[in-house]
């Protein structure tokens, strides 16, 4: 029979510390083996009966470690306990229960999900804090509503207008909102439970809490349970998660009317005859079109342009096809004063008025981060209460970690996943980053657009010299052959090394062929050697190819498929 020591150790900064651990403990008198995790700072000793952690605690303090008894100190353990415990297996208990490396994680998003998920197949414990609902924005009340909603829109359009109506009778659709919304909603709740509530009820080594927490120190938080009791829990490191919600314009008296935001607009059961929309990015023009074409009478308040931040080709094209579809977009527009009276908004202008049976409020999202008791850790937040993070997704405070829309990064839920799963990594004793000079964005509008890399004005800014080509989808097979050529595509590279840099694009489907040029960017190709691949004929991705081929040809003199 032997006993099992468990240690709980500080300061080893890699596997190899592990290593020089593992070693000085096996030379202990007594000693059997032992096996040092360096992820979760902790050591489990196999000794002969009656060995005392302090012998051991030395042989670690000797290396310039620190070391701590884990209680219990001696358990009797079989051969094959033995082998079980010194290889990590087994349950919590078995690896040291409450001494294995603690991760708490405050949301449970996409970047939350992620991140517990990586920090337990990375050997920790979690405790995870929702004070809401499980999931987070992009499953409950953002991307997938939405994309359901917007798919439905299509769906409406195409019956009532089509580019075929002269071989294919048109026949107006009638919209049953409240059943769209139904179905909208039965999906929400099957991939809400499918995809997080199942998970974390499957996942022994996670525990979830439902309630609110605030930091008491950099190394514990309060949390305010549903129940209103309150909790106290000890990390060894924390990832804050907590997402964003919609951010409201100080309008004089828009605050005392019963505006939308997005998730109000995507809960609703009717369609309003009128709806006013004050935005003019990517929440703004995917809701603004999708209930014009269920059939709403739609006006956009935008304050400069369409995608004022983005080249400015984007909101020109953009706009145009919501004109062509009837939405109107007063543009350098915006509300002095909003009243609502008798069911009726009236948002005032300098110049004149706008009414509207609904006011859809998009501008965009502030960090939830207020309530969380930042200061009590001297965690930096930027001047819109953005958490601060470096590549690995650290903060100012060490153990402390942030990712998905509550910091300074893009908020786009397949970024909030890949910096959850970085910081988890990071968190639990590896080393991982997350680039995102190749990051692809996409707007689910009709046509869509879609972005990677640099702008030509970005570019310019960073100090790069470009060349660029704009495409026009005239000269793409298949949007000639789907008798829609509405939209561009641009390309941005850097002059010198030819190498591709940026690629803008407003084109239906442009969502599926964005990914394509994301690859081409992060693997360093230049225009010539894009415009050399084969791309299957008749595809829009194709049009990255004609793009690439008008830096050196007139594609228009090329036949078809010409290579």
């Amino acid at each position: 029979m032997s006993e099992a020591i468990a240690l709980r150790i500080d300061g080893m900064t890699c596997t190899s510390c592990a290593d020089q651990v593992q070693q000085a403990l096996e030379k202990v008198p007594g000693v059997r083996a032992a096996a040092v995790s360096y992820p979760k700072g902790q050591a489990e000793v196999a000794t002969d009966m009656g060995v005392s952690p302090e012998p051991l605690i030395a042989a670690v303090s000797a290396l310039g470690y620190r070391a701590l008894a884990a209680a219990p100190s001696h358990k009797p353990l079989g051969l094959f306990d033995k082998a079980r415990s010194l290889l990590g297996a087994g349950s919590q208990q078995e690896r040291g229960g409450e001494q294995m490396l603690h991760v708490a994680v405050i949301g449970s998003g996409g970047a939350a999900m992620a991140g517990a998920l990586k920090a337990v197949e990375q050997g920790a414990r979690v405790t995870l804090i929702e004070r809401g609902t499980i999931g987070g924005t992009c499953v409950n009340v953002g991307c997938v509503p939405s994309k359901i909603m917007i798919r439905a829109a299509h769906i409406a359009h195409l019956r009532q207008e089509s580019p075929f109506d002269d071989g294919i009778s048109a026949t107006p659709p009638a919209v049953l909102r409240e059943r769209l919304l139904a179905q909208q909603q039965t999906r929400v709740e099957e991939l809400r439970h499918a995809k997080y509530e199942n998970i974390l009820d499957g996942n022994p080594a996670i525990t979830v809490l439902h309630g609110e927490a605030r930091f008491k120190d950099n190394h514990s938080l309060i949390v305010h349970m549903a129940d209103r009791s309150e909790r106290e829990v000890a990390f060894d490191h924390c990832l804050v998660a907590t997402g964003a919600s919609p951010a409201i314009p100080p309008i004089p008296g828009l605050k005392d009317t019963p505006y939308w935001t997005s998730t109000d607009a995507l809960g609703s059961n009717s369609i309003p005859e009128r709806l006013a929309v004050i935005g003019s990015s990517v929440v703004a023009v995917e809701l603004a079109q999708a209930f014009a074409r269920l059939g709403s009478q739609v006006t956009i308040l935008a304050r400069s342009t369409l995608f004022f931040r983005e080249d400015p080709a984007i909101g020109e094209a953009l706009t145009e096809a919501f004109r062509a579809e009837g939405i109107e977009v007063l543009e350098h527009t915006q509300a002095s004063q909003v009243a609502h009276s008798d069911g009726e908004f009236v948002l005032g202008f300098p110049d004149g008025e706008l009414r509207a049976d609904r006011l859809l409020v998009a501008t965009g999202r502030s960090p939830n981060t207020r309530g969380l008791a930042l200061e009590a850790t001297g965690v930096e937040v930027n001047k819109q209460g953005a958490i601060a993070v470096d590549q690995a997704m650290r903060t100012s405070v060490p153990g402390i970690y942030a990712a998905g829309d509550c910091t300074d990064q893009p908020q786009f839920v397949y970024v909030a996943a890949a910096a959850g799963t970085r910081a988890a990594i990071n968190m639990t004793g590896g080393d991982a980053t997350l680039d995102l000079t190749a990051m692809p964005a996409v707007v689910f509008t009709e046509p869509q657009v879609a972005t990677v890399g640099y702008s030509e004005t970005d570019a310019h800014h960073d100090g790069i010299e470009t060349d660029s080509r704009t495409l026009t989808l005239d000269n793409v097979p298949r949007a000639l052959a789907n008798f829609d050529t509405r939209g561009f595509i641009k390309l941005v590279i850097e002059e010198g090394s030819r190498r591709l840099i940026g690629v803008q694009a407003v084109a239906p489907e442009a969502g599926e062929f964005i990914q394509t040029a994301a690859l081409a960017i992060r693997a360093g190709m230049t225009v010539e050697e894009l415009a050399d691949q084969l791309f299957p004929y008749l595809t829009m991705v194709e049009g990255l190819k004609l793009a690439a081929q008008t830096f050196r040809k007139d594609v228009k003199q090329l036949s078809c498929c010409a290579g």
